[in-house]
């Protein structure tokens, strides 16, 4: 058999219907935004050089999607060019949170590297920060259609262990049934993720990802995002800074040899 147009050997598209939708800006309060340049002036000035660093961006469990504060948890990997996340302190940091507070994304800072983007290590960074938070941070976005082939349906009480033998999947109903639509939930998660430097610039972007619950089709994507201030604060004060300059004392050890694992786009 011929066919004029190989289109009509194509799989139509799956039926889908949006259920939610996930953050496409980054809403950061302007005290969370201080605190992350004041991170950076502190290293510089505790440690006498500028050092790459990273932190945690802080949510509450009412508005996921809005950074209300900056986290610095253990930071042991820190070069002038080089840092990387880990998954078992970024739990352990979540654990220490108060009930009604979440990770949702990270800071961490170029210091004065001319590099005003994400390297090709953030993003290996912001996929494991992805991985922690999905679960927490995921929501129901869409039901989508699964395609099954040899799907087989029978009705209850009128089939036989022989019949089960074939098609791939077998729904059994309460009364016949000549057509039948599977739809799966597929939840979607994002995670937060800046960079920032000495000299004022900053950058953004979300990560995305989706997974089907019957299917485990995964999609990953990313987007460069705005970023709108919102809410109160501003510099912090004198006792504030205090409190995190101790902070970044005790938590910020940069590492003064070469790393070996630069940053590259």
């Amino acid at each position: 058999m011929r066919f004029r147009n190989l289109d009509v050997l194509k799989r139509p598209e799956p039926f889908q219907v949006s259920l939610g939708t996930l953050p496409r800006d980054i809403l950061m309060t302007r005290f969370a935004m201080e605190k992350a340049f004041a991170v950076n002036r502190l290293v510089r000035s505790i440690h006498g050089d500028s050092f790459e660093w990273y932190g945690y961006t802080i949510a509450r469990k009412e508005r996921v999607d809005v950074i209300v504060d900056i986290g610095i948890p253990e930071n042991d990997k820190n070069r002038i060019d080089y840092t990387a996340l880990d998954p078992v302190s970024i739990q352990v940091y979540q654990e220490s949170l108060r009930r009604e507070e979440v990770i949702n994304g990270w800071v961490h800072s170029h210091g004065n590297l001319p590099f005003h983007s994400f390297s090709s290590t953030d993003d290996q960074n912001s996929m494991r920060m992805l991985d922690f938070v999905f679960s927490r941070l995921k929501i129901s976005v869409a039901k989508r259609e699964i395609f099954v082939d040899d799907l087989l349906l029978l009705v209850e009480g009128r089939h036989t262990d022989q019949d089960l033998v074939e098609g791939s999947i077998a729904i059994v109903t309460d009364a016949p049934v000549t057509r039948a639509r599977i739809l799966e939930t597929v939840y979607g998660g994002f995670c937060h993720c800046l960079v920032i430097g000495d000299e004022g610039w900053h950058a953004q972007e979300i990560v995305y990802k989706e997974r089907g619950i019957l299917s485990g089709h995964t999609a990953f994507s990313r987007k460069r995002a705005r970023l709108l201030i919102t809410g109160d604060g501003g510099p912090l004060g004198p006792e504030a800074l205090q409190t995190l300059a101790r902070e970044v004392r005790a938590k910020i050890k940069p590492l003064t040899h070469e790393s070996p694992k630069l940053e590259r786009a």
